[in-house]
């Protein structure tokens, strides 16, 4: 829950600075001059590829909640089984011996998107976020039976 918050409270903090920026941009380009008209347009640019980023990110997560409802419901979420040390920080060895096993699984089952949803989060636990991301949305192609790349 305090992840959600989090993401609620950046994302509006976000779209508040999107429209400052946006305003100063259209600011620019009312004054007139070829200068700040220039400087008006990739002014926008900005917010425009921050919203866009936002969405897509938002997207992400939203259908990421989705399918780790669907496995909740079907009971196949991954267990916790890593050990942890006394600052409640995953070990690495732990980490590390439950993505093999997480590996190993989609290797057998590589058209399965819950594999790959355990997979995601093995990565995640493992700290490698790109994989982790990668692998996430390789689930969420798998899901909704679209075309997955490689």
């Amino acid at each position: 829950m305090r992840a959600k918050i989090t993401y609620f409270i950046t994302a509006a903090v976000l779209v508040v600075y999107f429209v400052l920026v946006g305003s100063r941009g259209l600011m620019l380009i009312r004054h007139g001059t070829l200068l700040t008209v220039t400087f008006g347009v990739a002014v926008l640019i900005l917010p425009v590829i921050g919203v866009w980023f936002l969405w897509q990110n938002t997207r992400f997560v939203r259908r990421a909640n989705l399918l780790a409802t669907e496995l909740e419901a079907e009971g196949g979420l991954p267990v916790d089984e890593l050990e942890r040390d006394k600052y409640g920080r995953i070990l690495r060895d732990s980490a590390d011996e439950v993505f093999a096993r997480r590996k190993a699984e989609t290797e057998d089952a590589p058209g399965d998107w819950r594999s790959w949803f355990r997979l995601a989060v093995a990565y995640h636990d493992a700290r490698d976020t790109p994989r982790a991301r990668k692998a996430m949305q390789r689930a969420i192609s798998l899901h909704d039976k679209k075309p997955v790349q490689v």
